[in-house]
């Protein structure tokens, strides 16, 4: 097995004249009129305390912002999104809690199937268990928002199946991982379940409905999200509107209307940055252009476009809209992962987890990817809940010249982001925001 070593990665008036401009054609702008007092509000907004994403220098400190790590969690969630979507259906994950839990299961894997991981995480796993280490360590958390990540390993205790001592000290080291040796029977599910509930605050409720007869190990991430929005919405700002499926069928939403000063675009799609409190945190949705679906607009996407993106907003006034939503959302990720280049993972002839341990029935070898996302937005802010289980068998700019409007009022992508690395913490479709899924 080869060797770990830990290390730590170090990892104005322009503006307001620019608003008086605006402020002074507003007649022609088609904002109602109770937005125009939050537009003149916005005068005064600074950029957030976080680290607005248009000031994402390497700060001082060591807060986890190492780029190459930040850039590889991005891009795994652009690909994973782009083989999970389904049509008309809500969607959403959590790349941060599958790139976690799949970390730690390569942490014991070789040869080629430590390749196709790495390969697919985006990263050499060693830098990626570091970059995650440092990253959750460094975490802010404060009294109006939170982000936290919790992992957890369960092991057979039973005769001819042996784990690897340094395997397990590595995912403490790591990713602070509980670990757990029992008797695998059917009341190891029901602890895993506890297990996750209570992480992720009662969101995730039920991730393992059973336990196979040739399990071995669950490797387990949970994460919770909670967080305020810097500014409330008031009852005036929410108002019914239309909401116009891909199919062309319209429904009645509650749609929640603000004034922000973040504005996206890639000329394929244009959208916002919302801030939570304190600004380390942020809402991020991007409306593809009329004619384009989400799905196609998705396709489109890379990591490396969506960071650049993500890291150059255009400094201005938007009249943005969002709907008042719900998801729910659950998938086995064994075929998009496959998909994506990781086969010999989950081929109990080619799998080569080693580095895990052993066991005489047979090479150990990945048999289901469980994730499973839960997220409101409502007036006051956001609440979001995220697991991933792996189960392992063994085998026989500059300012904009006018107000931009960007109303959610059909699907559109959106993205919960860590304002200091722009990390993508969830990514998700709306398609029917009366659908829970």
């Amino acid at each position: 097995m080869r060797k770990r070593k830990f290390r730590s990665i170090l990892a104005g008036a322009g503006a307001a004249a620019f608003m008086a401009a605006v402020l002074a054609g507003c007649g022609n702008t088609g904002i109602p009129g109770d937005l125009m007092q939050d537009l003149d509000s916005a005068r005064n907004l600074e950029e957030p305390s976080g680290g607005s994403s248009g000031n994402l220098e390497e700060p001082s400190g060591d807060n986890g912002k190492n780029p190459g790590g930040a850039e590889a969690v991005t891009d795994f969630g652009v690909r994973l999104l782009q083989q999970v979507l389904e049509g008309d259906k809500n969607v959403l994950l959590s790349p941060l809690s599958v790139a976690s839990a799949l970390a730690m299961t390569a942490n014991g894997a070789e040869g080629d199937t430590l390749s196709q991981m790495e390969a697919v995480l985006g990263m050499p796993v060693q830098e990626l268990s570091e970059w995650l280490h440092t990253y959750r360590e460094a975490l802010p958390r404060g009294e109006k928002y939170r982000l936290d990540l919790a992992n957890a390993i369960w092991f057979a205790e039973k005769e001819g199946f042996t784990v690897e001592q340094e395997f397990l000290q590595a995912n403490q080291d790591y990713f602070d991982a509980g670990l757990y040796q029992v008797p695998f029977e059917a009341s190891v599910a029901g602890d895993i379940n506890q297990w996750v509930e209570e992480r992720t605050d009662g969101r995730i409720r039920e991730i393992v409905t059973k336990v196979s007869p040739d399990a071995v190990m669950y490797l387990v991430n949970a994460l919770v999200f909670d967080a305020q929005w810097q500014e409330i919405y008031r009852e005036n700002q929410v108002r019914e509107r239309d909401f116009t499926r891909e199919d062309g069928t319209v429904q009645k939403v509650e749609m929640m209307h603000s004034a922000e000063s973040q504005y996206l675009t890639d000329g394929q799609a244009e959208g916002f940055i919302k801030y939570y409190e304190e600004g380390e945190y942020a809402y991020v949705a991007l409306l593809p252009r009329e004619g384009l679906t989400v799905s196609e607009y998705v396709a489109s996407l890379t990591g490396e476009g969506l960071r650049q993106m993500l890291l150059s907003p255009v400094s201005g006034y938007v009249d943005a809209a969002v709907p008042k939503y719900k998801s729910e959302y659950g998938i086995s990720l064994e075929e998009a992962l496959q998909e994506m280049g990781m086969q010999n993972a989950f081929d109990e002839l080619r799998a080569d987890f080693s580095g895990i341990g052993y066991s005489v029935e047979g090479p150990v070898y990945i048999s289901q990817v469980l994730h499973k996302t839960f997220m409101a937005v409502d007036e006051r802010g956001t609440r979001a809940g995220a697991a991933t289980v792996v189960e392992m068998e063994e085998g026989g700019g500059g300012f904009a010249e006018e107000i931009q409007t960007v109303y959610l009022d059909r699907p559109f992508l959106y993205m919960i982001v860590d304002c200091r690395t722009m990390v993508p913490v969830f990514m998700g479709t709306v398609m029917d925001p009366g659908a829970e899924n």
